[in-house]
């Protein structure tokens, strides 16, 4: 307690002294913070944290703090009040049977036997996760005081702070929850969102794992196609008109499975029409810490810019990290919040203190930024070691989008292509790849696989991977005929 206390009282002195120094102004160095308030160099470490947490200050490794340019005067609060018919006019749709085929979860979660080569991953290979920076962090996480303690049912404030301002635009930290993961956030999201039996518009294709959590929860996932720049605006209005559908769940940035960006036209159509129907837009962010090095500057979440609560967004650490990092977060605002809140707390209670503190403690850090770099080159890499396999080894295969972000590429099989006898061969081969049809709510317009470039040890694994697959298709040669004696 005596250590939390020198930490709250360092930060509000040094908050109060920030005034002396201009935007940008470089703050004393930590041992001369050390010396001047006689406190040790963790406590002045942890009151720095917190101000970088509040946006006051910016730390930079091996410079020092410095503070932060002034922020942006609030923008006018949106009205939310069209919530309030959106979240009652529920409607009486036919129930539907909440049997969950969870196939194309498991696939990406299935560790393939040894010798196999995984194109079938979700998440980065060991070699790529932050093991060290998080060992540290869970580490110090655990010294601090309190740690063990129940949290703030919402998530630990400084936790909340830390997203709000990764989210961007008007979000605050009293519009955020701290969640077990991104899927957790989904489930809570679309149970808060519509009754059983309800349609759900969803991307398509889209992730498994988000049709798995809708129908779970009784809904009936209604498909809206995407193209190279995200849905299709004119067939999510008659989406919403032919169904009466009050959620759209989509991922604007590197859609999984295409890669698609939505597009900078296409964003503000998509929050007008969801608007005009008086309907949600969860917003799945779940790949903007995967942004690959050739990127150049990313489009905002959805939810910076919509003052007017359609737009729940979902976010994690889990992909930038490790998935047992399992620490993401909700963000909407309005009178829904309670709502979700209040399933949350029903299902989970709270996400472990020393989790949070722990994730804290490594978004903190400069391993933290050192690590997405490290991690935004070699995905880079990969993705393009990839790109030249195939166009080498599989011509046929069609790669009509190559993204940016992201851990995976999306390709369409010739017509005619058998996807479950192809992935079956490939395993034979040694290399998991991961059928398309799980991604489609209704009937696939054509086959498709997916290949994670993530989930190996490096890029002599993918071309020996991609080679492997290639060997797969190429029927086997046939005995010549005999010669009789």
């Amino acid at each position: 307690m005596q250590e939390r206390s020198s930490v709250r009282e360092l930060a509000k002195q040094l908050r109060q002294e920030l005034d002396r120094y201009s935007p940008g102004g470089k703050l004393p160095s930590s041992r001369a913070l050390v010396e001047r308030f006689r406190v040790s160099p963790v406590t002045v470490s942890r009151a720095l944290a917190q101000l970088a947490a509040e946006g006051l200050v910016v730390t930079r490794p091996g410079a020092g703090a410095f503070r932060a340019e002034p922020r942006t005067t609030p923008a006018p609060a949106g009205d939310t009040s069209w919530q309030e018919v959106a979240l009652s006019a529920d409607g009486a749709a036919d129930l539907v049977p909440r049997t969950v085929d969870a196939s194309g979860v498991l696939v990406s979660l299935a560790a393939p036997p040894p010798g196999v080569i995984e194109f079938n991953g979700g998440y980065l290979h060991p070699s790529l996760q932050p093991e060290q920076a998080m060992g540290a962090a869970l580490s110090r996480a655990g010294r601090r005081p309190g740690v063990w303690a129940r949290p703030p049912v919402e998530g630990v404030p400084e936790l909340r702070e830390w997203f709000a301002r990764s989210i961007g635009g008007t979000v605050t930290a009293a519009e955020v929850l701290v969640t077990a993961g991104g899927q957790s956030a989904l489930t809570t999201a679309l149970r808060a969102l519509a009754p059983p039996g309800a349609p759900v518009l969803v991307e398509s294709p889209t992730y498994p794992g988000m049709l798995a959590i809708a129908r779970a929860a009784g809904l009936r996932p209604v498909p809206v196609p995407v193209d190279a720049d995200g849905v299709r605006p004119a067939l999510l209005a008659d989406a919403f008109r032919a169904t009466g559908a009050r959620v759209f769940v989509c991922q604007p940035l590197f859609q999984n499975p295409t890669g698609a960006l939505l597009s900078a036209e296409r964003r503000g159509e998509v929050l007008r029409i969801a608007r005009a129907a008086g309907a949600f837009v969860v917003e799945d962010d779940f790949v903007r810490r995967l942004v690959h090095e050739d990127a150049g500057p990313l489009p905002r979440p959805l939810a910076a810019e919509d003052p007017d609560g359609v737009v729940v967004h979902v976010c994690s650490l889990t992909k930038a990290t490790s998935p047992s990092f399992r620490v993401g977060a909700l963000a909407a605002r309005g009178p829904v919040l309670e709502r979700l809140r209040a399933i949350q707390v029903v299902d989970t209670f709270f996400v472990p203190r020393p989790l949070q503190e722990a994730a804290l403690e490594l978004v903190g850090s400069p391993a933290w930024s050192r690590h997405l770099r490290a991690v935004s080159a070699e995905l880079r890499r990969r993705r393009d070691t990839m790109t030249s396999a195939l166009r080498l080894e599989l011509p046929e295969y069609s790669l009509q989008h190559i993204p940016s972000g992201g851990y995976h590429l999306w390709l369409r099989l010739p017509d005619g292509t058998d996807e479950y006898a192809l992935v079956t061969e490939a395993l034979r081969a040694g290399v998991a790849v991961t059928p398309g049809r799980p991604y489609f709510s209704a009937e696939p317009p054509a086959p498709h696989v997916r290949l994670s470039f993530a989930g190996v040890a490096g890029a002599g694994e993918i071309t020996e991977g991609v080679r492997r697959l290639r060997s797969s298709l190429d029927p086997e040669p046939s005995p010549g005929p005999s010669r009789s004696r």
